[in-house]
């Protein structure tokens, strides 16, 4: 089965959207700045199109996003009973529908990362040590078996050989 493409402009735009309503009447400045900023890495990915560490970037602040949410709704939909009215059940409905779509969209942005080249496995840039040397073949153990068909031994024969262009 076949994953549809779904472009980047739309994923940042409806997140956009989302954000800004449910921004609307009880969620504190540390989620918007949260989901902003990485709407922002959004906005750079679309700019360079080739460029894998910026959707790498705006993959990793969608799903550290994921969580600040849930610790803002935990937090402070409680202390937003004071508010109610029909403002705060939209601002609060935009935003959990906000929260719902964002795994739905690091599927894709993930997808869009494999197609501009990234690896399957994540690398940070930590130095890896690997003591597995099976592949390499010593410098001082060369091969000795004489071939007829060496053309860069000389010693082998006295007269030089006749060369094909």
């Amino acid at each position: 089965m076949e994953i549809p493409a779904i472009n980047l402009k739309a994923i940042v735009l409806v997140h956009w959207l989302l954000t800004v309503w449910g921004c609307m009447a009880w969620l504190p400045l540390s989620f918007s700045w949260g989901n902003f900023s990485v709407l922002a890495v959004g906005v750079w990915a679309i700019a360079q199109r080739d460029s894998i560490d910026a959707v790498l970037m705006f993959l990793i602040g969608m799903i550290v996003t994921i969580l600040t949410d849930i610790i803002h709704f935990g937090i402070y939909y409680r202390l937003s009973d004071a508010v109610g009215g029909d403002v705060f059940r939209f601002s609060a409905g935009m935003a959990i529908l906000n929260l719902l779509l964002k795994p739905v969209s690091c599927f894709f942005v993930y997808q869009m990362y494999r197609e501009r080249g990234g690896d399957y496995n994540v690398n940070f840039g930590f130095p890896s040590v690997s003591r597995n040397r099976d592949a390499y073949q010593s410098i001082d153990q060369q091969d000795e078996s004489p071939s007829p068909a060496n053309p860069f031994n000389q010693a082998q024969d006295s007269k030089p050989g006749v060369r094909t262009y």
